[in-house]
């Protein structure tokens, strides 16, 4: 018998430490080589690691929320033979490399995400088979004692989505299948580690540093919707647009009257970034957390590619399969939380970002018209701006900019 160090590797662009985030293992496990043994989180992504050897853990470096230098040890294993060349090398390659990390900030830079690489394996009764999903799934699936060999993939090489593990659970309760019972104490303590605490970093540096100017519209979008319709109804389900890109698109057009708008503020150099080009920050809910995906060069784009876009880059932050360049660098920020907008948020802007557009849910309302009470469409826009470097006056002018083009949405196809 001996001893191998497995030594934390270098994780790529310039990391020289990373938070341990999860372990898929303990003291006294005997794992195979090309097990998972853990996640590492990084400042822009979640990096599953796998165990170089074969055998047993002797000793682990630390807990979830530890934080370890490259090159320092991660994992001892004891094997039963020598191997001369310990495991420093470069980290692991990504399954599926298709993707975007925001909002951990890892992507704009206040809550933006957290990449993860999608290669796991699972150990089933009949052989060892490579199992590719995400960290946040593996971690549902042992809390819920589903072996992911058992679950279907339709993602990329068979990688397991949300969606196929839910799918899997729905079948299991109808098929009456046991999951393991999972005791939940009175008071369970939770550790802020990895993108959790980015997510709180970033957004208490944000509230902390900007003094954010809040602004609430009311719009009509009763003939915007009726446009949607119209346009959706020769669509595929799954090309059928919602009213984000038709946002998206009347702010695009906007920021060309209100550039001061589409900036970034460098702290460290006193300096103010007015972009040329609009790097449309979309905001994701997953279950990791916020992030942050990029349209990038959304100027460019039409709606029909700008809705695509959306929704490409949307799909891959809740699956873990976004490019690290497509969770950072946006210069102007769209949240919604969909049909559970409410009537007025408070947006919390997107360091380095000076702007944050967020969505409300639409709902019909009476609306006063001509003397005469109506049914409409309404919907609120709740926007946030730094009020150090947009003023007032300008900020209620551009979300005006937007109402105007909303609520008539022939002018967003003029040129």
């Amino acid at each position: 018998m001996s001893e191998y160090t497995f030594k934390l590797p270098d994780l790529g662009e310039g990391t020289v430490e990373s938070e341990i985030a999860e372990w898929f293992i303990k003291v006294g496990d005997d794992v195979a080589e090309e097990d998972v043994v853990g996640t590492m989180m990084t400042d822009k992504a979640a990096v599953e690691l796998q165990s170089p050897v074969s055998g047993k853990v002797i000793r682990l470096a630390g807990e979830p929320g530890d934080v370890i230098a490259v090159g320092a040890p991660l994992v001892v294993f004891e094997t039963s033979g020598a191997r001369t060349e310990p495991a420093t090398g470069a980290a692991p390659e990504p399954a599926n490399e298709s993707m975007p990390a925001v909002a951990t900030e890892a992507a704009p830079e206040t809550a933006q995400v957290a990449q993860a690489t999608v290669t796991d394996i699972e150990a089933t009764p009949a052989a060892r088979r490579r199992v590719m999903t995400s960290p946040a799934i593996r971690r549902r699936a042992k809390e819920a004692g589903i072996d992911l060999g058992a679950v279907p993939g339709s993602g990329p090489g068979g990688r397991i989505t949300r969606h196929d593990f839910e799918r899997f659970l729905k079948r299991q309760a109808m098929a009456g299948a046991p999951l393991a019972a999972v005791a939940v104490p009175e008071t369970t303590e939770v550790k802020v580690i990895g993108l959790r605490r980015i997510i709180a970093e970033r957004m208490s540096q944000s509230k902390r540093e900007i003094p954010h100017f809040a602004y609430v519209e009311e719009i009509d979008v009763t003939e915007l919707e009726a446009l949607r319709k119209h346009l959706n109804g020769k669509r595929e389900q799954s090309e059928r647009l919602t009213l984000l890109p038709f946002v998206g698109l009347a702010l695009i057009r906007a920021l060309r009257e209100f550039p001061q708008c589409n900036t970034t503020y460098d702290r460290d150099r006193n300096v103010l970034l007015r972009h040329g080009a609009v790097h449309l920050g979309v905001a994701a809910q997953t279950p990791e957390g916020l992030k942050v995906p990029v349209v990038r060069n959304a100027q460019d784009l039409s709606l029909d590619r700008l809705a695509g876009e959306i929704r490409r880059l949307s799909e891959a932050a809740k699956n873990n399969t976004a490019k690290k360049d497509e969770l950072s660098g946006s210069t102007i920020t769209i949240t919604s939380l969909g049909k559970l907008g409410g009537i007025v948020s408070t947006p919390v802007i997107n360091l380095p970002e000076v702007a944050i557009i967020g969505v409300n849910r639409a709902v019909e309302r009476p609306v006063v018209i001509d003397g005469q009470v109506t049914v409409r469409l309404m919907m609120n826009l709740s926007s946030s701006f730094d009020h150090r470097f947009v003023d007032g006056y300008d900020a209620a002018a551009m979300i005006q900019s937007i109402k105007e083009m909303l609520e008539h949405p022939a002018t967003l196809f003029l040129p």
